[in-house]
Parts: C-alpha cells; structure tokens; sequence
C-alpha cells in the first residue's frame, strides 16, 4: 500500500496564484497612475499659489497704483489671452511679468511652447472697495472633483471640456484678499 505524495503544484493551484498576481500588479499599476495624477495637481496648486503670492506682494509695494492693477472677473490675464508688453510703469511691467507667468513663460519646451504654469492659467484682480482686492489665479484640474463657490468668477465655465469636466468640475482656483494701505 503506497501512499501517493503529491508533488509540485496542479495546474489549478498554478492559475489561481497567476490570477491573484495580476490583480494585485494590475491594483498597483492603478495605483501608480493615480499617484502621478495627484501629484500633477499638487504641482499645478503650488505654481498657483506661487503665482498668487508674486503679484499681491507687486500690488503692496506700489500702493499708490493698486487700483489700476484691477481687470476685473471678466477680463482675465494669462491663457489664452496676450501679454501687456508695455512697461513703462511698474504697474504695466507687473502685469506683463504676472500674465508671463501665468502662461508658463518660466520653463519653455520644444518649439517654444511655455509650459511652466498650470494648465489653462489665468489671474483676474478685483476690486472690493476700501483699498481691497480680491486675487485669484484659475485653472484646469486633471479630474473633475467639486466646483469653487460662486462668488469666485475668475475662469468661470472657462474649463467645461467633455462629459466630465462640466459645470465648472475641473476648474481650479485659488484666492487672496490683499488689503493696500493709503499713504
């Protein structure tokens, strides 16, 4: 009477090990793609921010000028729209620098396609009255998520492309109010 010693593995083992291998490399392949996206939005939202700080640090230090920094929701600057190019006054050469950056003019890649901002940057400045501002730098998400409040309408419905970025879903924004002092 012999026994029978099973030996290796059967070809059933063999399929469920294989099968619970590849889902568990296909989880870490969705893994990965959803780190990179994250990690895109992260990058976009500090150039924002960066942005943001340049120019209300431009408008305290020339006091005297604020109100003309103003474009108002409607007449943003940076994406889509062309640079001042004058700067003939500190105010016009802030501008000009602002818009620059906003369109990725610091980093510049083949064939001179700016792509050192966010995707679709654009600032818009308004006025609130009593020396305040409202800055706010816009653009467009990798994913849709949640729309910003309404009281903020820089880029407004400037970034509903396809199904899922619409009503405002993939646009991004960040905001500042920047009190200037009356000298």
């Amino acid at each position: 009477m012999g026994v029978s010693r099973q030996r290796g593995l059967t070809l059933i083992e063999l399929l469920v090990s294989i099968l619970i291998i590849s889902l568990g490399l296909l989880g870490l392949a969705k893994l990965q793609a959803r780190m990179q996206l994250s990690d895109m939005e992260s990058y976009q939202r500090a150039q924002a921010l960066l942005l943001l700080n340049d120019i209300s640090s431009r408008m305290t230090a020339n006091p005297n000028n604020s109100s003309s920094y103003a474009t108002g929701s409607a007449s943003p600057v940076g994406a889509g729209m062309t640079c001042p190019t004058s700067s003939a006054t500190r105010q016009q050469a802030d501008m000009m620098d602002w818009c620059n950056g906003l369109q990725g003019a610091a980093e510049v890649g083949g064939g001179n396609v700016k792509a050192g901002a966010m995707l679709g940057g654009r600032g818009c400045i308004e006025s609130l009255g009593s020396g305040q501002y409202l800055v706010t730098v816009a653009w467009q998400g990798m994913s849709p998520i949640s729309a910003p409040p309404t009281s903020v309408a820089c880029g407004k419905n400037a970034y509903d492309g396809g199904t899922e970025c619409k009503d405002d879903l993939c646009r991004r924004v960040v905001t500042t109010i920047v009190r200037v002092a009356t000298l």
